[in-house]
């Protein structure tokens, strides 16, 4: 059993996945936004609501008026609202957002060099960076609008 040994070569460092659609991101790839930066997106909202964990809630939400899949919308936008962390997003995602695309990418730079420990400016939960009535806003859109265009509904 052959062992290879080079002390030259450079050791690859951990990259990070994506935490929107979770793609896989070498080291230094990939895009810092806040949690407010994500719930304001509308585009972000759609695709989540429509994916296979979420579909049912959005279905009943729609057809049938269904309370229950309404508390649940209302819980999953908590979830994704009260991030008090940076988010990494791959360069496919962050197309969802209205960001400065060199900002974000700047941000992920330093996210990079602090071994993942740096904070944007506005970093933390959505409720407590926004505005009570653009807040409002974005979590009306999000629990009782959000997907409702890729339902076929007759």
């Amino acid at each position: 059993m052959a062992f290879s040994f080079n002390p030259f070569k450079k050791k690859k460092k951990p990259g990070a996945q994506c935490n929107i659609c979770k793609s896989g991101m070498e080291y230094e790839e990939g895009n810092i936004l806040t949690s407010s930066q994500i719930v304001t997106s509308n585009s972000f909202w759609d695709k989540l609501m429509v994916e296979p964990e979420t579909i049912s809630y959005t279905k009943a939400h729609f057809e049938s008026s269904d309370a229950m899949a309404t508390k649940m919308r209302h819980m999953i936008f908590n979830k994704y609202s009260e991030k008090d962390q940076a988010w990494i997003v791959c360069d496919y995602c962050v197309e969802m957002f209205d960001v400065e695309k060199e900002q974000v990418k700047e941000h992920a730079r330093k996210w990079w060099e602090t071994d993942k420990t740096f904070r944007p400016p506005a970093c933390g939960k959505a409720s407590e960076q926004m505005n009570e009535q653009e807040y409002k806003a974005v979590k009306t859109y999000a629990v009782m609008q959000a997907g409702a265009r890729f339902l076929n509904r007759e």
